[in-house]
């Protein structure tokens, strides 16, 4: 039985044209242009950080980062940065029973910002916060403490195959592989993906399978 449903956040929640666009106007680059070295680097298997160090090579990620802040450009998001199902799904999954917990690879500060959104969640937690991020094992323990349910009653949901549905499983929780963004189709075919428990293209279908489940 499902008692509970943790989602990934980028590409899973929120769009991620908001944090890569300040990243190229931050370091004076098109927007196109990183945003194609995202996709570079991501299909060869790479962190996608590695787009900005292919920018510059000896850039200091969190110095940068924190320059930002201080700049006055830091992290930010709203409520136009959510896909428009997640607020009506995130609701449906509650109002039916479930837990509902957001889990995934952000900063501190990126945690402060979800929970500002006041999402219909119980819980919002970030790899900053933790100390671990995915694809690390450590990090699924502690999203099924989160969900506070065993972890073959929690459903992990998130667009990346590798990051998302492989360790999740491994982890041994249920899995939904998100195709969305550009990693989710990307890899929508891949074994990976196909192993997820279900395939769906946006998360209204995830509320209709797990009625049904």
């Amino acid at each position: 039985m499902i008692r509970a449903v943790a989602f990934d956040v980028g590409e899973t929640l929120i769009s991620d044209d908001r944090g890569w666009g300040a990243w190229a106007d931050w370091l004076g680059v098109s927007r196109h242009t990183l945003s194609a070295l995202v996709g570079a680097v991501v299909a060869q298997g790479r962190d996608n950080a590695d787009a900005l160090r292919l920018l510059c090579p000896e850039i200091d990620i969190e110095a940068e980062r924190a320059a930002m802040e201080r700049a006055g450009r830091g992290e930010y998001l709203d409520d136009s940065d959510l896909y428009p199902d997640v607020r009506p799904a995130l609701a449906a999954l509650r109002e039916s029973g479930l837990r509902v917990v957001v889990a995934g690879n952000q900063t501190r500060r990126a945690g402060e910002l979800l929970r500002s959104l006041d999402l219909p969640v119980d819980a919002v937690a970030t790899s900053g916060e933790w100390g671990v991020a995915k694809p690390a094992p450590e990090f699924f323990i502690r999203t099924v403490e989160l969900a506070g349910a065993e972890a073959g009653e929690v459903v992990y949901v998130g667009d990346h195959p590798q990051n998302d549905v492989r360790p999740a499983r491994a982890a041994g929780l249920r899995t939904a592989h998100l195709r969305r963004g550009p990693l989710g189709h990307l890899w929508a075919d891949g074994a990976d993906a196909q192993a997820a428990d279900w395939r769906i293209g946006g998360l209204a279908e995830l509320v209709d399978v797990l009625r049904l489940d």
